[in-house]
């Protein structure tokens, strides 16, 4: 069972099948189990070490390397209690390179409750460690220098031409750095010389593609603003102090004001960096209309927080959902100064992180800016939480809890565990300092609870995850195959076909994402060869095993999805065909398994 709390304050869940375990004469509590992170947003302080160890050499993620650095160490040093946080999780890795603090700060959300996984996996943490991340800072800006034409352009790769989106995304990510004053020490003189050389470029740049208009004789009075020159007038939009090159004038200005009047047809993300660039050069009116647009055209749900319907990832670089809801907060933070929507848009990313791996370094470096300093008082929160199981009282401060995330379990063996442990209440009560505004954050947990029952006697159990399975008899018939619902009680043949139907509910993206489906002993797979199948635009592979068939999604879409499969029945008998079960590896606490069904073959 979920418990997502936004905020502070009490709520109460019902675990109505606990409540109701007593009913049965063969259940057997194996164990209850409760976990609860009450500040999620240090989930993203942890992701900033994917950056700097990422392989490729290319310019992104040199620059990433780069960038992961300074935000780290600018965020180490930002406070007290962050610099303390950091400490703590060097000191338990000299103590324990496997347990204490370590062991729940710095495994990745894939690694951790291997007890209540259905499968094992295993990643080598890594150190946030202040001296080699000065050292990697002054590695990686040499390297990116070297990755910087003559002309000013950055090339992807070394050897290549010049990249000006490439360009573009790292000026951008100077300009944050600039906008923070995340300058790590010494660095903004090197940083300034990369800067003036890459602006002199973009700007002729954008001259260019003014040029072209002229040249193709394009109506200057129909033209939309291009991706290109959308990212352009954001990204100079950092740098005021650069004058624009007086031949790159005229087309800057032409830009400019066809983005005024063309912004509605453009997609959020673009929208966002206008409402910035614009605003940020003097223009009031357009940046108010088209945060107003965005606010009305928006999704605001209770437990994820405030999105867009059309978050879905695409093909280019416009169209990524990650770096879109960061470059939203942004805007509604520094333009609309919309503190409410800032929250709950970052509330989405938080709870994205939860069921999700950002997807790239860019994605990463993006969400980590967005949830981390575009208000650092969200990783100086500290509230307390108290967890009620019935007359069973848990509190945080009791428990060791984990530094920065403030995680904390607690698992209550089998011969403990009572029904009425099922009326749970969580109280989140405010950290009194003045950094407690960070309390208004989103904080989640979950009950676990772990037993062993008759597999026909199990009921259907739902979160986020909804399962559904029925057997159908194939009969061929003159109209074509036709199939029949098997009911209870019905008496089936050996030699029948059966086709079994799943169908899957999922109310939110997920990742990493494992469904078993239990099958009776008196039934044979047709489909006994493993493999990677298509299907309704949805990507999985299928393994068939002895005693079930099992999907894994790599990636799984909201929506409702239908499994079918068929079987053929080799004996006579009565038999249990199990239950279907799923689960997602991210966060186990999203896991789902359909009723069981009894079978009897003549």
């Amino acid at each position: 069972l979920p418990l997502p709390m936004k905020g502070t304050g009490t709520k109460n869940f019902s675990f109505d099948k606990l409540l109701q375990s007593g009913k049965s004469e063969t259940l057997q509590h194996y164990g209850l189990t409760v976990e609860y992170t009450s500040n999620p947003a240090w989930y993203a302080v942890q992701a900033l070490p994917y950056l700097m160890e990422y392989p490729y050499d290319c310019a992104e993620q040199t620059w990433n390397r780069y960038y992961a650095n300074s935000l780290a160490s600018f965020i180490a040093n930002s406070s007290p209690r962050i610099k303390q946080v950091f400490d703590k999780w060097s000191e338990s890795s000299k103590v324990s390179p496997t347990g204490g603090d370590l062991e729940g700060a710095l495994l990745s959300n894939l690694q951790k409750n291997e007890e209540l996984k259905a499968i094992l996996l295993e990643e080598t943490p890594w150190l946030f460690d202040m001296i080699r991340m000065s050292k990697e800072l002054n590695s990686s800006y040499d390297k990116l220098k070297q990755m910087q034409s003559s002309n000013g352009g950055f090339v992807w790769f070394k050897g290549g031409p010049d990249d000006r989106y490439m360009t573009q995304y790292i000026i951008t990510g100077i300009g944050h750095l600039k906008k923070l004053n995340g300058y790590a020490d010494g660095q903004k003189a090197k940083l300034d010389e990369i800067v003036a050389s890459a602006i002199t470029y973009l700007d002729k740049k954008i001259k260019e593609d003014y040029d072209n208009l002229i040249k193709y004789k394009t109506d200057l009075k129909k033209y939309s603003t291009g991706y290109s020159e959308v990212q352009y007038l954001y990204m100079r939009s950092f740098f005021p102090e650069y004058k624009i090159a007086v031949a790159s004038k005229k087309a800057y200005d032409y830009f400019r004001s066809r983005s005024q009047v063309t912004w509605t047809q453009q997609g959020k993300y673009m929208q966002g960096m206008l409402a910035l660039a614009l605003g940020r050069t003097g223009d009031t009116k357009t940046p108010a209309a088209i945060l107003k647009s965005l606010k009305e055209t928006s999704i605001t749900h209770e437990e994820l927080g405030m999105y867009w319907k059309d978050a879905r990832r695409g093909w280019f670089w416009h169209e990524a959902p990650i770096e879109r809801q960061a470059l939203l907060i942004e805007a509604f933070q520094e333009i609309g100064k919309d503190t409410k929507s800032v929250d709950e848009l970052r509330t989405w990313l938080l709870k994205n992180k939860q069921t999700n791996r950002w997807e790239s370094t860019k994605a990463t470096a993006e969400a980590c800016y967005a949830l981390l300093l575009q208000g650092t008082q969200w990783l100086t929160s500290e509230p307390a939480v108290q967890i009620k199981l019935g007359s069973t009282t848990i509190t945080s401060t009791d428990i060791k809890q984990e530094a920065g995330t403030g995680y904390f379990k607690k698992t209550i063996e089998g011969k403990d565990v009572k029904p009425d442990m099922g009326n749970i209440a969580v109280s989140l009560t405010p950290n009194p300092s003045p950094a407690g505004e960070g309390d208004k954050t989103s904080t989640f947990g979950a009950v676990y609870w772990q037993y062993f029952e008759d597999l026909d006697k199990i009921t259907t159990a739902s979160t986020p995850l909804s399962l559904v399975k029925k057997l159908f008899v194939e009969k061929n018939t003159d109209r074509g195959p036709v199939l029949t619902p098997v009911k209870d009680g019905d008496a089936l043949k050996v030699g029948d076909k059966i086709k079994v139907r799943i169908e899957l509910r999922v109310d939110r993206e997920m990742e990493y994402v494992h469904m078993k489906d239990m099958r009776a002993s008196a039934m044979e797979p047709v489909n006994v060869l493993s493999s990677y199948k298509w299907q309704d635009g949805l990507g999985y592979y299928e393994s068939t095993k002895d005693a079930s068939t099992n999907f894994f999604f790599s990636e799984l879409r909201k929506g409702t999805y239908v499994f079918e499969y068929p079987l053929f029945i080799t004996h006579a008998g009565n038999f249990s065909n199990g239950i279907t079960t799923i689960q997602c590896m991210y966060a186990p606490e999203f896991s789902s398994h359909s009723e069981g069904i009894r079978i009897n073959v003549e």
